[in-house]
């Protein structure tokens, strides 16, 4: 038995979230989807139980996406810096929007062609940025990849998570939801780069990741493959990557 399925039968400790902002702290009674290494459903768990570090340690392991929206005009990546208000990793800069499937709504435990994922990320780029969801279409986003990661945020929270990586290209509306997000950017690669080599600013954990090992190569074949009007298509870079795997990220 996995240390996944073991946490997902254990009894997993919980916490007052009094001290934290209001808004925040009832978005963590929302319920995550648990799950084990191979990333199959065990059940739920709210987010508060699925964030603290004892749990996580235990080996509680919930269902992600990390989403990037490009602009199709230049390919520019849409960033946002976290708000203040977060409880985990607050005002880090990272990609469009990370967040979770949830178990509350059936049309996001949906596994076939990662429809639950994706409609996941139509509903919290409406709830973060703003976007309306006729803007982000369920069938436009190119899913790309899992991956397995664990960071702690302090002391007592942090993520454990199989994350599902998906692409956009949309020409979308933002207004920012400021109980989510600080700020946000279009940026290139090259601003990109230098925002990771400035030490005065920081990011969340998976973002580092993804572009340590994926993003900045997926991103070349992006601007390489324009259509013939020359924007950009997320949908281009299909089999990029074996969707099949989780990849294990250290």
């Amino acid at each position: 038995m996995s240390r996944a399925t073991e946490a997902a039968k254990a009894t997993l400790t919980s916490i007052d979230l009094s001290g934290y902002d209001t808004e925040q702290s009832r978005l963590m009674d929302e319920r995550c989807i648990l799950v084990d290494e191979q990333d199959r459903a065990l059940g739920a768990a709210d987010k508060k139980t699925c964030h603290l570090m004892e749990n996580i340690n235990k080996g509680l392991l919930h269902r992600a996406f990390s989403a990037f929206v490009f602009r199709p005009s230049d390919g520019k990546l849409l960033l946002q810096q976290r708000a203040t208000e977060k409880i985990t990793f607050p005002d880090m800069w990272t990609n469009t929007c990370c967040s979770h499937p949830l178990d509350d709504f059936p049309e996001e435990k949906v596994e076939q062609d990662q429809l639950g994922v994706k409609a996941a990320a139509s509903r919290k780029l409406e709830h973060e940025l703003g976007i309306p969801r006729e803007q982000t279409p369920v069938d436009q986003f190119q899913y790309l990849t899992r991956i397995h990661y664990l960071a702690p945020s302090n002391g007592m929270w942090g993520e454990h998570e199989v994350d599902y990586i998906l692409f956009l290209t949309a020409d979308v509306d933002v207004t920012p939801n400021q109980n989510e997000i600080r700020d946000y950017k279009y940026v290139d690669k090259a601003e990109l780069q230098a925002l990771f080599d400035d030490p005065a600013n920081s990011f969340t954990p998976w973002f580092k990741l993804i572009a340590r090992d994926f993003l900045f190569g997926w991103w070349d074949e992006l601007l390489k493959r324009k259509n013939g009007n020359g924007f950009v298509v997320a949908q281009s870079l299909n089999g990029i990557v074996d969707g099949s795997k989780v990849f294990k990220m250290d």
